[in-house]
């Protein structure tokens, strides 16, 4: 997916969340593999109004991406791209876990920065959905009942609009509640992985 249809996807969840006047919805940051933009914008359809999205992620273009200072990048991605959000939605599609960018928003909306707090993070899993990405799974730890006892949450593709708006509180809520529970302690992927 090029860099221009990143924009035009940023511009169509403004446009959905535009149709509906809420001051209680958060701001999400939403991480996902480019490979599933077809998903992300029909899940942004179907949901949009239910929070205020910020979509475009990090890409090849991004001039920072080149640089040595691995705490550089990771502020310059929390600065331009999750920005005022509150709660990091990262939709799993099949090769979501395989990609280096995504990692990177994780470890991002997981850290303590100086310009901001760290991110509520909740997983969705597409309907082309895959294996739940390394350090999302960290967070979730989910037991053999399949209760999820970390930070995160990772739940099925939503049924509802009610449903989605309590996740999202919820990972909003867990950011002063279960913060004592993030793991970011995993090395940051420094490549994409081959998922086919």
């Amino acid at each position: 997916m090029g860099h221009y249809q990143q924009r035009q996807l940023e511009a169509f969840a403004a446009r959905v969340a535009a149709t509906t006047v809420d001051p209680t919805r958060h701001k999400c940051f939403i991480s996902y593999h480019a490979a599933d933009v077809d998903e992300v914008a029909a899940f942004i359809d179907s949901f949009g109004t239910e929070f205020i999205a910020k979509t475009v992620g990090v890409t090849d273009e991004d001039d920072f991406i080149d640089s040595e200072d691995s705490d550089y990048i990771m502020d310059q991605i929390r600065t331009k791209y999750l920005g005022n959000s509150t709660v990091t939605i990262a939709l799993m599609g099949k090769c979501t876990w395989a990609r280096r960018y995504v990692d990177w928003e994780i470890y991002s909306s997981l850290r303590d920065s100086k310009l901001s707090k760290v991110n509520g993070l909740l997983a969705i899993q597409l309907p082309s959905g895959g294996d739940l990405q390394a350090r999302i799974n960290d967070n979730v730890k989910r037991t053999e009942s399949g209760v999820d006892k970390g930070y995160a949450r990772s739940k099925t593709y939503p049924t509802s609009k009610s449903s989605l708006r309590s996740w999202i509180s919820d990972a909003f809520t867990a950011r002063t509640s279960r913060d004592h529970l993030i793991d970011n302690s995993r090395a940051r992927r420094l490549s994409s992985a081959s998922c086919f």
